[in-house]
């Protein structure tokens, strides 16, 4: 009979302090995907190869560009 009671009250301390660090632990933030560490799209530029959020890219048709003067000069020929 003591063997089990000597359990018993070592199964309930556990539980307790088990259940106190629980409740006492912060809550975790909400994700919250549309915040500013959301992914962003990405665009490559079609001169150079770079790849840069679709937000900062020009478009021309379907092709994308990284600045003005890539747009000028275009799509870049035979590499990439």
């Amino acid at each position: 009979m003591g063997l089990f009671r000597l359990l018993f009250w070592i199964l309930v301390i556990i539980a307790v302090i088990w259940l106190w660090r629980r409740l006492m632990r912060p809550a975790a933030p909400p994700v919250n995907k549309s915040g500013p560490d959301a992914p962003k799209p990405m665009v490559r530029c079609a001169h150079c190869g770079i790849h840069l959020p679709r937000e900062e890219a020009l478009a021309e048709g379907s092709r994308w560009y990284c600045s003005q003067a890539h747009l000028t000069q275009g799509p870049r020929r035979g590499g990439r």
